[in-house]
């Protein structure tokens, strides 16, 4: 008995002292900042495009402690359809918007039924941020006896519009806690700030800018919206939010979205002329800049370690940027692929993509696997042990795997399906890319309904592994596989998503969808 109670009297104390132990910190979820860039192309960055000529030494020591992805998409080779995928996991294509983009008028392009990167990672503890360009449209208040007219690029349009009255379905119904920013892009009118639903100061005056590289397009402007003064705005107040949030409880999400390099291109003074690559390469520098100021940020306030930072670009260099100069001046926005913003060529939508995550990410890593920008939403998911439903992320794989270097092979995503501005579709399979237009569906030769498309083949058929340039089209030699790769399209279009699950619609769209009808009359 008495070697009964010793024994009872040890498991008491072994019990009350275990309880009165101090715990092991729980681990906190990591910290997410996502950094949107606005027409970057893929060879602006040195550490993407050895060749060039806009130094990036911010940019490169980001990559450098961190991953970098060579094979990265946005979904769009333009800004609205990209965002769209970026917070929904979702193709741009799927939406009601299946071509072009929203002006800084239109009405909300994402309905407060679909979850996002930013009320999943609510639902899970996260405070919320978003600073800058939205373009995904939101519902401003009009003025009585007004009948709404969606969209408008002209002055006059935004008559309508009472900038007393709260902004509707924005930001704020999507998950974000804090919202900031302005509704289209930088040379979109209205410029105004919006700040969680409120415009911060009432437009009292037109502007306009006519420039080579600085034009906007003529439209009501607040007192406080100053357009050389909008980046660096956003800059300093993320950097103010990370250095507000660094040591709450709570993990943060912040999601800036820079409206830069985009047009109007407006270095500040102190950086005009240092890149002897125009305006834009200065514009670049600036970016830059802020991008290490950010990463020093993160280190001063001592969330390095736990902080998943994410720098992309929304899609390829623009032609307003002086594209066709910077060639001659010897700098190559889309190094050596085909094309730029607005085509379906890799120009206009292989960007650069950096993750950097000390925690998990081994420093100056790089991975080759194809990834697009709407695997974000699985990726933070991942993280969060977030269980997507169905209807939810539909075309979004989660990176995390990726992100282990150790893991050298990696089944990732089945096959990649990208859109130019005119509608026109793309899918990538490995190394072959079949491309579901006559030239380029955008913006550079051949352009859509040019003479020169007349007599050119239907599809498009490129074998990346050795025609990163996209200039031989096997298309009437590899018959099977553009079979394969229609086949495949046709069915992630019709199962309305690309990942495993039940089968979801697409949104309903007002007049005939061409791609669908191209695609399944052949």
């Amino acid at each position: 008995m008495k070697n009964v109670s010793k024994l009872l009297s040890f498991l008491i104390l072994v019990l009350f002292y275990g309880a009165c132990a101090p715990k092991p910190a729980e681990i906190k979820s990591p910290n997410i900042i996502f950094i949107l860039a606005d027409d970057l192309g893929y060879g602006d960055i040195k550490s993407f495009n050895s060749a060039s000529k806009i130094p990036t030494p911010n940019l490169d020591q980001l990559a450098s402690e961190g991953m970098r992805f060579t094979d990265a998409h946005t979904t769009s080779s333009v800004c609205t359809p990209t965002r769209y995928a970026l917070l929904t996991g979702r193709y741009n294509w799927r939406s009601s918007l299946k071509s072009g983009v929203l002006t800084g008028k239109s009405k909300a392009l994402i309905p407060k039924t679909r979850t996002t990167v930013a009320s999943l990672l609510k639902s899970k503890g996260y405070e919320t941020a978003f600073i800058g360009k939205w373009h995904l449209g939101w519902d401003w208040g009009i003025k009585e006896s007004t009948e709404f007219v969606d969209g408008g690029w002209n002055s006059s349009d935004f008559d309508q519009i009472d900038f007393a009255k709260p902004v509707a379905n924005g930001p704020n119904e999507l998950g974000f806690d804090y919202a900031y920013g302005h509704a289209g892009s930088l040379d979109m009118a209205p410029y105004v700030y919006v700040e969680n639903g409120n415009v911060t100061k009432i437009p009292d005056k037109v502007t306009i800018d006519e420039g080579e590289y600085s034009w906007w397009r003529e439209g009501p402007t607040s007192p406080d919206f100053i357009h050389e003064e909008v980046t660096p705005n956003f800059f300093e107040r993320s950097i103010e939010y990370i250095e507000t949030h660094a040591l709450q409880e709570k993990p943060f999400f912040l999601y800036l979205a820079l409206p830069s390099p985009h047009t109007p291109i407006l270095p500040p003074i102190e950086w005009q002329g240092k890149s002897k690559m125009l305006p834009y390469g200065d514009f670049m520098m600036m970016i830059d800049d802020y991008i290490g100021r950010i990463n020093q940020t993160l280190k001063i306030a001592g969330i390095d370690e736990n902080t998943l930072v994410i720098f992309m670009s929304d899609n390829g260099c623009s032609p307003a940027a002086g594209f066709d100069k910077l060639v001659e001046m010897g700098h190559f926005p889309s190094a050596h692929f085909r094309g730029h913003k607005a085509d379906i060529y890799e120009g206009g939508h292989r960007v650069p993509f950096i993750a950097k995550w000390p925690a998990k990410i081994k420093a100056g890593t790089v991975r080759d696997e194809t990834i697009s920008i709407a695997d974000f939403f699985a990726t933070a998911a991942d993280i969060v042990d977030y269980s997507i439903v169905d209807s939810e992320g539909e075309d979004s794989y989660s990176l995390v795997p990726l992100f282990d270097f150790e893991k050298k092979s990696i089944a990732f995503r089945e096959a990649t399906v990208f859109h130019s501005v005119e509608g026109n579709f793309a899918i990538r399979k490995g190394d072959w890319k079949l491309i579901l237009a006559k030239g380029s569906g955008g913006w550079s030769f051949p352009r859509p309904g040019d003479p020169a498309e007349v007599n050119l083949p239907d599809f498009q058929l490129y074998n990346l592994a050795s025609d990163p340039g996209e200039k031989n089209n096997l298309g009437a030699t590899e018959p099977n596989k553009v079979e394969e790769l229609r086949l495949l399209l046709t069915k992630y279009i019709e199962d309305g998503r690309s990942t495993p699950g039940v089968p979801q619609a697409n949104d309903a769209f007002g007049e005939e969808w061409k791609q669908v009808w191209f695609i399944n009359e052949k």
